[in-house]
C-alpha cells in the first residue's frame, strides 16, 4: 500500500481548524494514518489473527462457564425457594391449625363464662340462706335431798349431774347454769318435795339471774302434813346474752321441808330431787 503523506500546509490548516494546538494534533493524527497505511507484515497478522481467535476462544469458554455457574446457582436459589415456600406453607397450616384451636378454646371459655353469668344472676337473685346455728340446749339433775339451813333465807338449788348439753352447762359453783351463746331459752325445772312434820308449811320457788332476783318469777306451795309428797313444776323464758347464768332459789317456813331424792326401786328408776331442762330453739335457725 503506498504511503500517504500530509501535503497540506499551516496556513492552509488554520482556514479550518481554530488554534495551533489543533493544527498539532491534526499533524500527529495524520501521522498515524500515515503509519497504519504502510504495507502490513502478512506473518504478523497471521499471528495475530490466530492468537486473536484464540482469545476469543478463550472469552466463549469463560462465558459458557459463567453461564454454567449462574444456571447452577438460579438452580440452587430456585430449590431454596421451593423449601422456603414450603416452610411457609406448613407454617402457614400450623398456624391456621393453632389458631383453630385457640378459636375453639375461646368458644368454650365464652360458653363456660355465659353459664358462670347465668348461674351467677341466679344466686344473686336467689333470697339469701339462713345461716345455721346448731340449737344451745342441757339437761341436768340432782341425786341428793337438798335441805335449808335457816327458815325463811334464800337457798340455791344444786345440781351434780349433767345428762345432756351443748352451749349450756353447769358452772361453780354448782348452782349456776351458764349459756355461751345469745338468746331466748326457756327454762323448765320440776322439784320433788317431801314433808318430815305434821304441820302444814310453806315452800317457795323462784329465779335468779346474774345474782339478782327475777321479778315476779316466784310460785309458792304448802305442803300439808307428814311425808306429805308434792310434785312442783315451773318453767320461765330468759333473753340471755353469752356468759350469762340462772339459779333456781328455795325457802321453807320449816326445815322439815326438803328437796327429795330417792334410789331406783321396782317398778321405778330413781328420783332425783331436781331436774332442769334449757333450750333456746325458739324463734331460732
Amino acid at each position: 500500500m503506498a504511503n500517504l503523506k500530509l501535503n497540506l500546509t499551516r496556513d492552509q490548516l488554520s482556514t479550518f481548524l481554530k488554534d495551533f494546538e489543533q493544527i498539532k494534533q491534526f499533524e500527529r493524527l495524520f501521522a498515524v494514518a500515515d503509519t497504519v497505511a504502510t504495507e502490513p507484515d502478512t506473518a504478523g497478522i497471521s499471528v495475530q489473527a490466530g492468537n486473536a481467535q484464540s482469545a476469543a476462544e478463550q472469552a466463549v469458554g469463560m462465558v459458557l462457564s459463567l453461564s454454567d455457574e449462574v444456571l447452577a446457582h438460579c438452580a440452587a436459589v430456585d430449590a431454596k425457594a421451593t423449601q422456603g415456600l414450603d416452610q411457609t406453607a406448613k407454617l402457614a397450616e400450623e398456624v391456621s391449625t393453632s389458631i383453630g384451636a385457640l378459636e375453639s378454646k375461646i368458644n368454650d371459655a365464652l360458653a363456660l363464662l355465659q353459664s358462670v353469668s347465668v348461674n351467677l344472676d341466679g344466686v344473686l337473685m336467689a333470697p339469701p340462706k339462713n345461716e345455721f346455728k346448731r340449737s344451745r340446749y342441757g339437761s341436768f339433775y340432782d341425786t341428793t335431798t337438798q335441805t335449808a339451813t335457816v327458815i325463811n333465807t334464800a337457798t340455791t338449788i344444786q345440781f351434780n349431774t349433767t345428762d345432756l348439753s351443748h352451749g349450756v352447762y353447769i358452772g361453780t359453783p354448782t348452782s349456776r347454769v351458764y349459756a355461751d351463746t345469745e338468746g331466748i331459752y326457756n327454762f323448765q325445772t320440776s322439784v320433788q318435795l317431801d314433808s318430815t312434820v305434821a304441820t302444814a308449811e310453806e315452800f317457795y320457788l323462784w329465779f335468779r339471774l346474774n345474782g339478782a332476783y327475777v321479778t315476779n318469777s316466784a310460785s309458792q306451795v304448802r305442803v300439808q302434813g307428814n311425808n306429805a309428797e308434792v310434785f312442783v313444776a315451773l318453767n320461765y323464758f330468759f333473753d340471755l346474752k353469752a356468759g350469762d347464768y340462772v339459779e333456781l332459789m328455795f325457802s321453807v317456813s320449816n326445815l322439815g321441808v326438803q328437796l327429795l331424792a330417792s334410789g331406783a326401786v321396782a317398778p321405778h328408776p330413781g328420783i332425783p330431787s331436781i331436774i332442769l331442762t334449757v333450750s333456746n330453739n325458739i324463734g331460732g335457725l
